[in-house]
């Protein structure tokens, strides 16, 4: 199985807390989804933040009107260092999600670093070739975008 990474880094222009505050309640996601993948939190254990241990269910459109049931369980947590989550059940035969903050001059530097994997062998790395790599980045391309406006001072 193939296994592929992604990895972003994005200074925004706000406080260690300001990014964990927003970043670690899960809530907060469907503020950063594009619209088109129809996310839909189903289930939230424990509360409004990330704790390790915690499990998030939704539902979300990887193609149109193809919606797919997702489990994430959050791993680990470093307050206000680091959080990882990790899908139980979902599309992805792994999906390994790092979210690290770092105060910088200027603000914070949030890195989010996925690797992830899709199974099926060849047929998967096709998949991947046409459509799974071109959405995940424009997933976190519209994640960026959005976080420049929503903090933006």
């Amino acid at each position: 199985m193939k296994i592929y990474n992604l990895k972003r880094t994005q200074l925004l222009p706000i406080s260690l807390t300001e990014a964990w505050d927003f970043f670690s309640t899960p809530k907060n996601l469907s503020k950063i989804t594009p619209e088109h993948m129809g996310f839909e939190i189903l289930y939230i254990s424990g509360g409004e933040k990330a704790y390790a241990g915690q499990i998030i269910r939704y539902n979300v459109s990887v193609l149109p009107g193809v919606k797919l049931h997702w489990v994430t369980e959050i791993t680990q947590v470093k307050e206000p260092l680091h959080f990882i989550d990790e899908q139980r059940f979902g599309p992805y035969a792994l999906w390994h999600h790092q979210h690290h903050f770092k105060e910088v001059d200027g603000g914070v530097e949030m890195t989010d670093e996925v690797n992830y994997a899709i199974g099926y062998g060849f047929i998967g790395r096709l998949a991947h070739w046409f459509f799974v790599g071109k959405e995940v980045n424009r997933i976190f391309d519209h994640r960026y975008q959005v976080l420049e406006r929503y903090f933006k001072r």
